[in-house]
């Protein structure tokens, strides 16, 4: 796919000059320690332009399929590459062909210091990302979200490439307050992922909003001030649950083990502590897993217990 949306475009200029010349003015908070990029050639570590370490914070497990968006030179694809080992699979997607060039140019090298090769690029766009629906166990991003003019259709494009139950770590740049428009427009700070970054609490709205759940902030530092708004560099971790069409009541039970007195659920549930709460079968099934699994006791039961608390907060019995 070819675009010629004016901000796209720019962006692709502004990366492919980076490619062919490494800019340190680039580089933001974050990075990897040595042992994780001891295998990958130094030409592509010179054009690391992220913003974080999502790699790192991602608990890549090994056979798992990671898709990475805006691969940029491919240093998070071939750390991934160790990570996830000879049974799993990298892909990475990047819109500029320059970067794709020194990503291609240093695949075997690094499958070589491997002993395998299991990492793919793709040319494409973040709005349309180029793989199959629900064929990543995890989507990472490295600061290049704010980079696109639909930030909403991106995470569309996240959730529909994941697998159910798969999760997001993306690292990115976000702002303090809203960015006024003379700023939107300077296209070196939106190269400098500056000028096209989301306020950070429209960022993880955007991610509640498309569906994603345990959402945490896994990372955060301060990166630079423009005009007295402050930037920072957020490492964010996010799950995908897809709703059953059979979700029923079945004499489940969920309580909240603790350490706080009550906690709310991304739905709006209810969880006082040491309480059971009476749920449906598709948030028994969340809470058993990751990010909850292990702060919840469910149990099953023929008989509600005398001490059931409502599973919604306005009394209801609406679980999904």
């Amino acid at each position: 796919m070819e675009t010629k949306d004016p901000t796209i475009e720019s962006v692709k200029e502004f990366y492919g000059r980076a490619a062919i010349e490494p800019q340190a003015s680039l580089c933001c908070p974050g990075g990897y320690p040595a042992e994780e990029t001891s295998h990958i050639p130094r030409e592509v570590i010179d054009r690391f332009y992220g913003c974080g370490s999502p790699i790192s914070l991602a608990g890549i497990a090994p056979g798992e399929t990671v898709l990475d968006l805006g691969s940029g030179a491919g240093i998070d694809c071939f750390i991934a590459a160790k990570k996830t080992g000879r049974g799993g699979k990298v892909i990475g997607v990047d819109m500029t062909d320059e970067m794709l060039e020194v990503a291609d140019r240093h695949r075997g090298a690094v499958s070589e210091s491997l002993g395998y090769s299991n990492v793919e690029f793709r040319k494409g766009f973040l709005e349309e990302i180029p793989v199959d629906s629900k064929s990543a166990d995890l989507i990472t991003s490295n600061c290049v979200i704010n980079l696109s003019p639909d930030k909403r259709k991106v995470f569309r494009e996240m959730w529909r490439s994941l697998k159910d139950r798969g999760r997001i770590v993306v690292s990115d740049i976000v702002s303090d307050r809203e960015i006024p428009e003379h700023l939107k427009k300077d296209e070196q700070l939106l190269g400098e992922c500056i000028a096209g970054s989301l306020t950070e609490s429209r960022f993880l709205s955007y991610l509640e909003q498309t569906g994603f759940y345990g959402i945490e902030v896994l990372d955060r530092k301060y990166w630079k001030s423009v005009e007295n708004i402050a930037f920072y560099s957020v490492t964010v971790r996010g799950y995908k649950f897809e709703k059953s069409a059979s979700c029923v009541y079945a004499a489940q039970y969920a309580a909240y083990k603790g350490p706080f007195k009550f906690i709310i659920d991304d739905e709006g549930h209810v969880f006082p502590r040491n309480q059971a709460v009476e749920v449906c079968t598709d948030t028994a099934l969340k809470l058993s897993a990751a990010p909850y699994s292990g702060m919840f006791i469910i149990t099953r039961s023929d008989s509600k217990p005398d001490d059931i608390s409502c599973c919604t907060p306005d009394g209801g019995t609406g679980c999904c």
